[in-house]
């Protein structure tokens, strides 16, 4: 074992067994803490790597597992509601995350986009646009944009969205130019793909229905901050700054990862590429209509079909896929990526629920709000600078945007009135940075470990564009973002 390595294990073991010397917070759970020692080590060794992502997330859900089991049951003071509670845990809890829809939503990802592959369709599609607009991989960053845009007033659910429409077409073209994750990441693929992400994290908010959580948030914070939005009203507010931070996106990650292929004889790839594809077999045709089929059902399932769930879907299409032979099971075995995110996706939303049955959040929220009491009732605008800020940093934390809104909106929502922040702002800005907020990390949001495990973004590259994205949106949205809200409210809009 190297010298490196051994520090890192030291590193990893000591942020555990602190958890058992550092007394449990006031307030919080023992298993609460403990769990939390584990979280915290987990996102410490994702950064390290001392091992694979899988192996990571095995071994943080088997501690986890052995801390449940060996830590007996308690009960926890509720404040807000002033009552005592009994936390029931089970070892098998920290596997919940296996059984999420959006494990199963993320892996079923994989299969349109190994079918999209296999077939050539993937590749038919990517020529066909770099003929028409990809003159320059900055362009195709812009195309990215374009499609996301057009498609997310029909669709909330952005993985669905990003990990199995525009992750495919994208990851389609960086092969079609040579890019490969293992030895020319940078040529075009990486660029492309992490644009990808951070352009649907940038339309996640510009439309009340672009992504399922937005209605849920809003729902959560009307009874605290009097405030209800309805589509239109949504859109005009999220329309400015939303806009403006989605002209930028392409252009900001372009310019942090740049691709070493820049210009392109676009027409000259996508004759010489679509000759070699020849006519569309049956495959691609079949392929064709099952994505129609795809989108529409993720776009009309809920309101027509009266289907909950885009992971419904998503597994019926994965289903369909091999049963129309448009790929092979065989083909979905080969695809290490689908699996390794299936381990690793779905540990850590385990961790991340046993720590909210744990009642850690509940804790955090409490935590937070005492202080950020230093912000009395007269400084209304920089409590909600403070708050938002707090907001777009502690998504760290969580892996999923669901976990953070039920955690922390009524929180930030209550703390940031008390300290007299206007609530159309707070309201808006804590609804719209919790879209942008989850682009901080590679496992912020669904369809994060499906582009990061295409191979092509390491974790820096990926965190580094995160933090400039998601702190760079924060900062549009308390300037241009307050000025735009406030002459909506003065011109009776809002």
């Amino acid at each position: 074992m190297s010298t490196k390595k051994a520090i890192h294990y030291l590193i990893l073991i000591a942020i555990i067994a602190s958890t058992y010397i550092i007394p449990t917070p006031e307030g919080l759970s023992v298993v609460g803490w403990h769990l939390f020692g584990v979280y915290v080590a987990t996102i410490v060794a994702i950064i390290l790597k001392p091992f694979a992502l899988p192996v990571i997330l095995l071994a943080a859900v088997a501690i986890s597992s052995i801390i449940i089991g060996i830590t007996p049951g308690e009960q926890w003071f509720d404040a807000k509601n002033n009552k005592m509670l009994e936390i029931t845990l089970e070892e098998e809890d920290v596997l919940g995350g296996y059984k999420s829809g959006t494990t199963w939503l993320v892996f079923a990802a994989f299969a349109m986009s190994t079918a999209f592959v296999a077939t050539g369709l993937g590749k038919r599609i990517a020529y066909l646009l770099i003929g028409k607009f990809g003159s320059t991989t900055l362009r195709l960053g812009y195309v990215n944009a374009c499609l996301d845009l057009l498609i997310s007033p029909a669709m909330p659910s952005v993985t669905a969205r990003a990990g199995g429409i525009i992750f495919p077409i994208m990851n389609s073209v960086a092969v079609s130019l040579g890019s490969d994750p293992a030895t020319s990441p940078r040529k075009a693929g990486r660029y492309l793909l992490l644009n990808t992400y951070m352009v649907v994290k940038g339309t996640g908010y510009l439309f009340l229905t672009a992504m399922a959580p937005n209605a849920f948030a809003l729902q959560l914070m009307e009874p605290i901050l009097h405030v209800k939005f309805d589509w239109g009203q949504w859109f005009f507010a999220a329309s400015i700054p939303g806009l403006l931070c989605l002209l930028l996106t392409p252009l900001v990650v372009y310019l942090i990862c740049p691709p070493e292929l820049k210009q392109l004889d676009n027409k000259a790839i996508a004759k010489k590429g679509l000759e070699e594809l020849g006519p569309m077999t049956i495959r691609e045709k079949t392929l064709l209509g099952l994505f129609v089929l795809a989108v529409l059902s993720w776009a009309l399932g809920k309101p027509i079909l009266g289907l909950q769930e885009a992971s419904t879907t998503a597994i019926s299409i994965m289903a369909l896929l091999v049963i129309f032979t448009v790929v092979s099971w065989d083909d979905l075995l080969k695809n290490k990526g689908a699996w390794n995110t299936l381990i690793w996706y779905g540990g850590i939303l385990g961790l991340s629920s046993v720590l909210k049955k744990a009642h850690f959040f509940d804790w955090l929220s409490q935590f937070l709000g005492e202080k950020l009491a230093f912000l009395g009732t007269d400084h209304g605008t920089l409590a909600a600078v403070v708050i938002l800020f707090m907001s777009v940093a502690i998504r760290y934390l969580f892996a999923a945007g669901g976990a953070y809104i039920a955690a922390m909106v009524p929180v930030f929502s209550a703390v940031g009135l008390a300290a007299g922040a206007d609530p159309t702002l707070l309201a808006l800005g804590l609804l719209f940075s919790n879209c942008y907020g989850g682009a901080l990390t590679h496992y912020g949001s669904g369809p994060a470990p499906v582009i990061y495990g295409a191979g092509y973004n390491d974790i820096k590259s990926w965190w580094i564009v995160g933090a400039v994205f998601a702190f760079g949106s924060l900062l549009i949205h308390v300037t241009i973002g307050f000025a735009w809200w406030k002459a909506l409210v003065g011109m009776g809009v809002l």
